[in-house]
């Protein structure tokens, strides 16, 4: 059997030689060079069965030299490694045709794992290559650290599919950065992105809101309005915070994801879904199921492609970098450049961050607009980071929030969660109908079922009451409270 030939370029002379003695091991002839253009001869002149090759070099990136083998010699395996380990790096060695990008330093069984692997597959001439990302594209994910690198990987393999993903991790933690990545980098990239926030959403609109309803559908259906499905036509609908979908909200969406169409409230046509679903949470859905809230089936649905993304304690190393792009974010929205100093780098550090990467983000905007020095001390972040665990927001729901003050910040986390757009037509109405239900439910369990005491109560006429319950379909139980 003829031995394989790999043909390694980096410009440092040790990681060559680390390389060719393991690739030496495992039974490959190794050929290796410190430029760009020795690699492009032996490959022009059909030399080698596979490249491995770092994305900066003295004469010519890596990155632009993939698009140019694979013109040549489209059946080439490419292993592009890299340093420079972003996001943009893992997509852009994918995009322009790489078998696999593994960010330094990387351990050597693996590599040859992967040599391995992409030697044994079948060749595949013609494979395609996409259009380049432009360089000053701002990076969607910041930081460096192992658990980011394998979210970048994961990410860079599902661009160019439509594979459903979920994903999952604490508040804070960048689930939508996430999200949009994979639109904004994948296939459907020209589409739509349309998210929903399924915990902001009263239960009895969600289904109005996901698929649409007709004219007439209910009250206040006063005119055809688009759900989220058909407005992410041919994009990304991303479904944060699946795990507070209801019930009967879930079989719908596992009707969809099965069949492949749906139907609007009120409405009769099916039509066909044309989306890619990421959808995330920040809850455990197995517990979920195993309590009876969450569907099995369409956690097997949702759930193709997980992906876990780290709470900010794990990946301390990225604090740092975020810190200082935080900073920066600010200084260019107006607030005065600010810089911390490495005391007050290591303290942030150690810190817990429960809000995890949108704690950090707030705490570098109240650094920019509270603090006349330019280069803060430690001092400072000890003062903030106490203040911040002395002082927690109060829970939603607490002593001193009046109904109405619930009511608005309920409302408030509805218009938030439909972004620049427009809650559909109907929401007066809507909103009444919501709140009127439970009003009248609990008045009359109040009352044990005494519907002339809760006509009383409400200062309603007992017959209008009476069709109040026909129209909610209230059950009424006599004598039971």
């Amino acid at each position: 059997m003829t031995t394989s030939t790999i043909l390694v370029a980096d410009d440092d002379h040790g990681i060559r030689t680390v390389l060719s003695q393991a690739l030496g091991r495992a039974g490959y002839d190794v050929r290796t060079t410190g430029n760009a253009a020795t690699l492009w001869r032996w490959v022009s002149d059909g030399e080698g069965d596979l490249v491995i090759t770092d994305v900066v070099m003295p004469d010519e990136s890596g990155l632009d030299l993939i698009p140019r083998i694979k013109k040549i010699r489209p059946d080439m395996r490419i292993i592009v490694m890299s340093a420079q380990n972003t996001l943009l790096t893992a997509v852009k060695a994918t995009e322009r045709g790489a078998f696999e990008y593994l960010p330094k330093p990387f351990d050597l069984t693996e590599l040859v794992n992967v040599v391995k692997r992409a030697l044994s597959l079948p060749k595949s001439p013609g494979a395609r290559t996409t259009t380049e990302v432009a360089e000053e594209e701002r990076l969607p994910l910041i930081g460096r650290s192992p658990a980011m690198q394998e979210i970048y990987r994961t990410l860079a393999r599902l661009m160019n599919t439509d594979l459903t993903v979920m994903i999952n991790g604490e508040s804070g933690t960048g689930k939508e950065l996430v999200a949009r990545a994979l639109h904004d980098y994948g296939k459907r990239r020209n589409g739509p992105f349309v998210a929903v926030n399924m915990a902001a959403i009263p239960r009895e609109l969600i289904e109005s809101e996901l698929f649409g309803h007709e004219k007439g559908a209910f009250t206040g259906a006063h005119a055809r309005a688009q759900g989220r499905f058909e407005q992410a036509e041919g994009g990304t609908l991303f479904l944060d915070e699946i795990g507070d979908m209801p019930p009967e909200a879930q079989t719908r969406l596992l009707r969809v994801l099965q069949e492949g169409e749906y139907t609007t409230v009120g409405g009769r046509t099916p039509i066909r879904a044309n989306v890619r679903i990421v959808a995330a949470t920040h809850r455990d859905l197995s517990q979920l199921i195993r309590q009876g809230l969450f569907r099995e089936d369409l956690f097997y649905r949702l759930n193709v492609v997980p992906i876990r993304l780290p709470p900010l304690r794990e990946r301390a190393e990225d604090i740092a970098e975020l810190a200082s792009h935080f900073l920066t974010i600010a200084s260019e929205e107006g607030l005065p450049p600010k810089a911390l100093d490495p005391a007050a780098m290591d303290r942030l550090k150690r810190h817990r961050w429960p809000g995890n990467v949108r704690e950090l983000e707030n705490l570098m905007r109240r650094l920019a607009a509270l603090y006349s020095q330019e280069v803060l001390g430690v001092e400072v972040i000890e003062l903030e980071l106490a203040s911040a665990t002395s002082a927690p927001a109060a829970p939603a729901g607490t002593d001193g929030e009046g109904l109405s003050d619930m009511v608005e910040r309920h409302l408030r986390d509805y218009f938030s969660a439909h972004a620049d757009g427009l809650p559909p037509p109907g929401l007066y109405d809507r909103i009444l109908r919501e709140i009127e239900r439970p009003l009248l439910a609990l008045t009359l369990e109040s009352t044990r079922g005494n519907q002339i005491r809760a006509a009383q109560v409400l200062g309603l006429n007992r017959n209008t009451l009476r069709k109040k319950i026909r129209d909610l379909d209230i059950s009424v139980v006599r004598g039971m409270k």
